[in-house]
Protein backbone atom coordinates (compact mmCIF):
# COMPACT_ATOMS: atom_id res chain seq x y z
CA UNK A 1 0.00 0.00 0.00
CA UNK A 2 1.16 3.45 -1.31
CA UNK A 3 1.90 6.08 1.75
CA UNK A 4 0.01 8.85 1.27
CA UNK A 5 1.69 12.27 0.41
CA UNK A 6 0.15 16.15 1.25
CA UNK A 7 0.52 19.20 -1.14
CA UNK A 8 -0.37 22.41 1.26
CA UNK A 9 -0.63 26.00 -0.10
CA UNK A 10 0.22 28.84 2.55
CA UNK A 11 -1.48 32.35 2.35
CA UNK A 12 1.24 33.53 0.72
CA UNK A 13 0.48 31.53 -2.23
CA UNK A 14 3.23 29.12 -2.10
CA UNK A 15 3.63 25.73 -2.07
CA UNK A 16 4.45 22.92 0.44
CA UNK A 17 4.99 19.52 -0.08
CA UNK A 18 5.60 16.27 2.70
CA UNK A 19 5.80 12.73 2.39
CA UNK A 20 6.14 9.69 4.98
CA UNK A 21 8.58 7.46 4.82
CA UNK A 22 8.75 4.45 2.80
CA UNK A 23 10.02 0.40 2.60
CA UNK A 24 12.60 -0.28 0.64
CA UNK A 25 11.10 -1.61 -2.98
CA UNK A 26 12.38 -5.24 -3.48
CA UNK A 27 13.45 -5.35 -7.03
CA UNK A 28 14.17 -8.48 -8.96
CA UNK A 29 17.73 -9.56 -9.64
CA UNK A 30 17.03 -9.53 -13.37
CA UNK A 31 15.43 -7.10 -16.14
CA UNK A 32 11.76 -8.30 -16.79
CA UNK A 33 9.74 -7.07 -19.99
CA UNK A 34 7.47 -3.57 -18.57
CA UNK A 35 4.07 -5.03 -18.80
CA UNK A 36 5.08 -8.17 -16.53
CA UNK A 37 5.96 -4.95 -13.64
CA UNK A 38 2.13 -4.63 -12.74
CA UNK A 39 2.52 -5.08 -8.97
CA UNK A 40 4.84 -3.93 -6.80
CA UNK A 41 6.35 -5.48 -3.76
CA UNK A 42 7.71 -4.17 -0.84
CA UNK A 43 9.38 -6.15 2.30
CA UNK A 44 11.76 -6.52 5.15
CA UNK A 45 15.72 -5.94 4.51
CA UNK A 46 16.38 -7.66 7.37
CA UNK A 47 15.02 -10.94 5.78
CA UNK A 48 16.37 -10.04 2.17
CA UNK A 49 18.52 -13.12 1.38
CA UNK A 50 21.39 -10.69 0.03
CA UNK A 51 21.82 -8.98 3.54
CA UNK A 52 24.84 -11.16 5.28
CA UNK A 53 23.81 -11.98 8.71
CA UNK A 54 26.46 -13.65 11.50
CA UNK A 55 29.17 -15.60 10.59
CA UNK A 56 30.65 -14.52 7.29
CA UNK A 57 33.03 -17.67 6.77
CA UNK A 58 29.45 -19.88 6.21
CA UNK A 59 28.19 -17.55 3.36
CA UNK A 60 25.82 -19.30 0.41
CA UNK A 61 26.37 -17.59 -2.97
CA UNK A 62 22.98 -17.24 -4.70
CA UNK A 63 23.27 -18.68 -7.95
CA UNK A 64 23.32 -17.25 -10.85
CA UNK A 65 21.00 -17.99 -14.19
CA UNK A 66 22.91 -18.66 -16.94
CA UNK A 67 21.68 -16.41 -19.76
CA UNK A 68 23.38 -17.73 -22.38
CA UNK A 69 21.40 -21.36 -22.11
CA UNK A 70 18.37 -21.18 -24.76
CA UNK A 71 17.17 -23.75 -22.57
CA UNK A 72 17.67 -22.15 -19.05
CA UNK A 73 16.00 -18.67 -20.45
CA UNK A 74 12.80 -20.72 -21.78
CA UNK A 75 12.18 -22.27 -18.62
CA UNK A 76 12.52 -18.92 -16.99
CA UNK A 77 10.02 -17.57 -19.18
CA UNK A 78 7.47 -20.25 -18.89
CA UNK A 79 8.15 -19.59 -14.72
CA UNK A 80 7.35 -15.97 -15.48
CA UNK A 81 4.21 -16.18 -17.20
CA UNK A 82 3.26 -18.82 -14.33
CA UNK A 83 3.77 -16.40 -11.88
CA UNK A 84 2.10 -13.64 -14.08
CA UNK A 85 -1.00 -16.06 -14.28
CA UNK A 86 -0.79 -17.17 -10.75
CA UNK A 87 -1.33 -13.47 -9.91
CA UNK A 88 -4.04 -12.90 -12.23
CA UNK A 89 -5.85 -15.74 -10.63
CA UNK A 90 -5.11 -14.75 -6.88
CA UNK A 91 -5.75 -11.34 -7.72
CA UNK A 92 -8.90 -9.39 -5.79
CA UNK A 93 -11.94 -9.43 -8.32
CA UNK A 94 -14.40 -6.40 -7.91
CA UNK A 95 -17.65 -7.84 -5.97
CA UNK A 96 -20.71 -8.05 -7.58
CA UNK A 97 -22.79 -5.41 -8.11
CA UNK A 98 -26.01 -5.22 -5.25
CA UNK A 99 -29.62 -5.58 -6.59
CA UNK A 100 -30.65 -2.86 -8.48
CA UNK A 101 -27.38 -0.99 -8.95
CA UNK A 102 -24.71 -1.30 -11.82
CA UNK A 103 -20.91 -1.34 -12.23
CA UNK A 104 -19.76 1.99 -14.24
CA UNK A 105 -16.63 2.26 -16.12
CA UNK A 106 -14.11 4.39 -14.95
CA UNK A 107 -11.26 5.96 -17.46
CA UNK A 108 -7.84 5.29 -16.29
CA UNK A 109 -5.70 6.24 -19.67
CA UNK A 110 -3.33 8.87 -19.19
CA UNK A 111 -5.48 11.43 -21.35
CA UNK A 112 -8.79 11.69 -20.60
CA UNK A 113 -11.45 12.52 -23.08
CA UNK A 114 -15.39 13.57 -22.49
CA UNK A 115 -17.89 10.57 -23.14
CA UNK A 116 -20.82 11.60 -25.05
CA UNK A 117 -23.61 8.58 -26.36
CA UNK A 118 -23.92 10.94 -29.39
CA UNK A 119 -21.42 10.65 -31.90
CA UNK A 120 -19.85 12.75 -34.54
CA UNK A 121 -19.10 11.67 -37.61
CA UNK A 122 -18.17 13.49 -40.90
CA UNK A 123 -17.47 12.27 -44.06
CA UNK A 124 -14.27 13.58 -46.03
CA UNK A 125 -12.91 12.86 -49.62
CA UNK A 126 -9.50 13.26 -50.81
CA UNK A 127 -7.38 12.03 -53.54
CA UNK A 128 -4.18 10.65 -52.87
CA UNK A 129 -0.90 9.99 -55.64
CA UNK A 130 -0.83 6.15 -56.74
CA UNK A 131 2.10 4.24 -55.05
CA UNK A 132 2.75 6.66 -52.07
CA UNK A 133 4.29 4.97 -48.69
CA UNK A 134 1.97 5.44 -46.57
CA UNK A 135 2.78 7.83 -43.47
CA UNK A 136 3.19 6.63 -39.74
CA UNK A 137 0.25 7.03 -37.90
CA UNK A 138 1.12 9.99 -35.24
CA UNK A 139 0.06 9.71 -31.79
CA UNK A 140 -3.21 10.81 -30.80
CA UNK A 141 -3.59 12.78 -28.28
CA UNK A 142 -7.26 14.26 -27.78
CA UNK A 143 -8.65 17.12 -26.42
CA UNK A 144 -8.05 19.34 -23.87
CA UNK A 145 -11.35 19.65 -21.46
CA UNK A 146 -10.83 21.73 -18.44
CA UNK A 147 -8.53 24.31 -17.11
CA UNK A 148 -4.79 23.66 -16.49
CA UNK A 149 -2.66 24.75 -13.36
CA UNK A 150 1.10 25.30 -12.46
CA UNK A 151 3.48 26.13 -10.44
CA UNK A 152 7.49 27.05 -10.37
CA UNK A 153 9.11 24.60 -7.85
CA UNK A 154 12.78 25.16 -7.25
CA UNK A 155 15.21 22.49 -6.42
CA UNK A 156 15.14 21.55 -3.18
CA UNK A 157 11.98 22.58 -1.90
CA UNK A 158 10.26 19.41 -1.81
CA UNK A 159 12.69 16.90 -0.87
CA UNK A 160 15.63 16.61 0.53
CA UNK A 161 17.72 13.75 0.27
CA UNK A 162 20.44 13.97 2.69
CA UNK A 163 17.93 15.17 5.29
CA UNK A 164 15.24 12.75 4.50
CA UNK A 165 17.87 9.49 4.32
CA UNK A 166 18.83 10.10 7.99
CA UNK A 167 16.60 8.74 9.65
CA UNK A 168 15.82 5.87 7.55
CA UNK A 169 19.46 4.95 7.80
CA UNK A 170 19.52 5.30 11.53
CA UNK A 171 16.71 2.68 11.64
CA UNK A 172 18.55 0.29 9.39
CA UNK A 173 21.64 0.22 10.93
CA UNK A 174 20.31 0.03 14.52
CA UNK A 175 18.32 -2.78 13.53
CA UNK A 176 21.36 -4.24 12.07
CA UNK A 177 23.29 -3.63 14.91
CA UNK A 178 21.06 -5.11 17.19
CA UNK A 179 19.77 -8.26 15.30
CA UNK A 180 23.61 -8.81 15.17
CA UNK A 181 24.12 -8.85 18.71
CA UNK A 182 21.27 -10.37 19.63
CA UNK A 183 22.79 -13.47 17.21
CA UNK A 184 26.22 -13.13 18.79
CA UNK A 185 23.98 -13.55 22.92
CA UNK A 186 22.43 -16.31 20.80
CA UNK A 187 25.10 -18.10 19.70
CA UNK A 188 27.00 -17.31 22.61
CA UNK A 189 23.91 -19.17 24.78
CA UNK A 190 23.69 -22.14 22.26
CA UNK A 191 27.34 -22.98 23.30
CA UNK A 192 26.69 -22.76 26.98
CA UNK A 193 23.62 -24.82 26.70
CA UNK A 194 25.69 -27.45 24.32
CA UNK A 195 28.59 -27.36 26.87
CA UNK A 196 25.98 -28.13 30.12
CA UNK A 197 24.32 -30.60 28.01
CA UNK A 198 27.79 -32.46 27.05
CA UNK A 199 28.36 -32.12 30.47
CA UNK A 200 25.07 -33.30 31.47
CA UNK A 201 24.93 -36.44 28.96
CA UNK A 202 28.39 -37.84 30.42
CA UNK A 203 27.39 -37.86 33.84
CA UNK A 204 24.05 -39.48 32.40
CA UNK A 205 26.65 -42.17 30.63
CA UNK A 206 28.44 -42.43 33.72
CA UNK A 207 25.30 -42.92 36.16
CA UNK A 208 23.74 -45.52 33.36
CA UNK A 209 27.16 -47.75 33.19
CA UNK A 210 27.30 -47.73 36.88
CA UNK A 211 23.39 -48.46 36.81
CA UNK A 212 24.10 -51.35 34.75
CA UNK A 213 27.03 -52.83 36.74
CA UNK A 214 24.54 -53.06 39.85
CA UNK A 215 22.22 -54.69 37.74
CA UNK A 216 24.27 -57.50 36.56
CA UNK A 217 26.17 -57.90 39.73
CA UNK A 218 22.31 -58.62 40.88
CA UNK A 219 20.92 -60.20 38.06
CA UNK A 220 23.38 -62.90 38.91
CA UNK A 221 23.35 -62.96 42.63
CA UNK A 222 19.59 -63.64 42.03
CA UNK A 223 20.66 -66.74 39.78
CA UNK A 224 22.82 -68.48 41.99
CA UNK A 225 20.47 -67.72 44.51
CA UNK A 226 17.83 -69.76 42.41
CA UNK A 227 20.03 -72.20 41.42
CA UNK A 228 21.12 -73.14 45.14
CA UNK A 229 17.13 -73.10 46.14
CA UNK A 230 16.60 -75.32 43.04
CA UNK A 231 19.11 -77.73 44.05
CA UNK A 232 18.20 -77.51 47.69
CA UNK A 233 14.34 -78.43 46.56
CA UNK A 234 15.78 -81.35 44.47
CA UNK A 235 17.29 -83.09 47.46
CA UNK A 236 14.46 -82.74 49.91
CA UNK A 237 12.14 -83.56 47.23
CA UNK A 238 14.57 -87.15 46.56
CA UNK A 239 14.87 -87.52 50.30
CA UNK A 240 10.95 -87.29 50.84
CA UNK A 241 10.14 -89.65 48.18
CA UNK A 242 12.76 -92.49 49.50
CA UNK A 243 10.83 -91.73 52.85
CA UNK A 244 7.34 -92.36 51.37
CA UNK A 245 8.96 -95.82 49.32
CA UNK A 246 9.85 -96.67 52.52
CA UNK A 247 6.65 -95.94 54.60
CA UNK A 248 4.76 -97.27 51.81
CA UNK A 249 6.77 -100.54 51.55
CA UNK A 250 6.23 -101.47 55.24
CA UNK A 251 2.57 -99.96 55.22
CA UNK A 252 2.11 -102.98 52.32
CA UNK A 253 3.41 -105.49 54.19
CA UNK A 254 1.44 -104.92 57.54
CA UNK A 255 -1.18 -104.44 55.42
CA UNK A 256 -0.81 -108.08 53.41
CA UNK A 257 -0.53 -109.83 56.00
CA UNK A 258 -4.29 -109.46 57.28
CA UNK A 259 -5.57 -108.80 53.61
CA UNK A 260 -7.58 -112.10 53.23
CA UNK A 261 -10.03 -112.31 56.33
CA UNK A 262 -10.52 -108.27 57.04
CA UNK A 263 -12.05 -109.06 52.65
CA UNK A 264 -14.32 -111.46 53.40
CA UNK A 265 -15.49 -109.33 56.15
CA UNK A 266 -15.91 -106.34 54.02
CA UNK A 267 -17.41 -107.98 51.48
CA UNK A 268 -19.92 -109.78 53.72
CA UNK A 269 -20.58 -106.48 55.38
CA UNK A 270 -21.24 -104.77 52.02
CA UNK A 271 -24.14 -107.35 51.28
CA UNK A 272 -22.32 -109.39 48.83
CA UNK A 273 -22.99 -112.69 50.51
CA UNK A 274 -26.95 -112.23 51.83
CA UNK A 275 -29.97 -114.95 52.18
CA UNK A 276 -32.22 -115.28 48.51
CA UNK A 277 -35.10 -115.07 50.63
CA UNK A 278 -34.24 -111.88 52.65
CA UNK A 279 -32.99 -110.48 49.34
CA UNK A 280 -36.05 -110.88 47.31
CA UNK A 281 -38.73 -109.89 50.27
CA UNK A 282 -36.09 -106.31 50.78
CA UNK A 283 -36.17 -105.83 46.87
CA UNK A 284 -39.51 -106.56 45.97
CA UNK A 285 -42.43 -107.15 48.48
CA UNK A 286 -41.71 -104.24 50.94
CA UNK A 287 -41.41 -101.56 48.16
CA UNK A 288 -44.59 -103.23 46.72
CA UNK A 289 -46.34 -102.84 50.13
CA UNK A 290 -45.16 -99.44 50.83
CA UNK A 291 -46.80 -98.24 47.22
CA UNK A 292 -50.28 -99.46 48.39
CA UNK A 293 -50.02 -98.71 51.41
CA UNK A 294 -49.66 -94.95 50.18
CA UNK A 295 -52.75 -95.44 47.48
CA UNK A 296 -55.00 -96.05 50.78
CA UNK A 297 -53.65 -93.29 52.78
CA UNK A 298 -54.51 -90.78 49.68
CA UNK A 299 -57.61 -92.27 49.04
CA UNK A 300 -58.38 -91.54 52.43
CA UNK A 301 -57.31 -88.03 52.88
CA UNK A 302 -59.08 -87.50 49.25
CA UNK A 303 -62.56 -88.41 51.18
CA UNK A 304 -61.97 -86.47 54.09
CA UNK A 305 -61.20 -83.20 52.54
CA UNK A 306 -64.64 -84.00 50.06
CA UNK A 307 -66.32 -84.55 53.05
CA UNK A 308 -64.83 -81.81 54.73
CA UNK A 309 -65.90 -79.15 51.88
CA UNK A 310 -69.52 -80.51 51.88
CA UNK A 311 -70.15 -79.68 55.63
CA UNK A 312 -68.58 -76.11 54.72
CA UNK A 313 -70.99 -75.73 52.20
CA UNK A 314 -74.14 -77.03 53.87
CA UNK A 315 -72.99 -74.86 57.73
CA UNK A 316 -73.15 -71.87 54.95
CA UNK A 317 -75.94 -72.12 53.78
CA UNK A 318 -77.33 -72.74 57.25
CA UNK A 319 -76.20 -69.60 58.33
CA UNK A 320 -76.80 -67.62 55.26
CA UNK A 321 -80.79 -68.87 56.27
CA UNK A 322 -80.33 -67.80 59.75
CA UNK A 323 -79.38 -64.38 58.86
CA UNK A 324 -81.89 -63.94 56.03
CA UNK A 325 -84.80 -65.16 59.21
CA UNK A 326 -83.23 -62.71 61.58
CA UNK A 327 -83.21 -59.82 59.07
CA UNK A 328 -87.18 -60.75 58.42
CA UNK A 329 -88.24 -60.89 62.13
CA UNK A 330 -86.32 -57.36 62.74
CA UNK A 331 -88.09 -55.64 59.79
CA UNK A 332 -91.73 -57.13 60.92
CA UNK A 333 -91.27 -56.33 64.96
CA UNK A 334 -92.80 -52.74 65.16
Amino acid sequence: MALPSYSLRDPNGMYTFSSRPRPVEIRSKYREPAPEQTQRQYGNIMYDRRVVRGNTFAQHPIPRTDQSDPAKQQAFKRRAIARRQARVHLRTKSPEALQGRQHVDVQTELYLEELSNVIEATDIECQTDEFLDKPSTPLFIPAKSGVDAGTQIEEGELFDFDLEVQPVLEVLVGKTIEQSLLEVMEEEELACLRTQQRIFQELRNNELAEVQRLQEQERRRREEKELRVAQQKEVLKKERETAEKIAAQAFSQQYLAGLLPSVFTSLKNHGYFYDPVEKDIEVNFLPWLMAEVNDQLKKRFIARELLDTIIYEVSQKRLEEFNRLETRQDSSDP
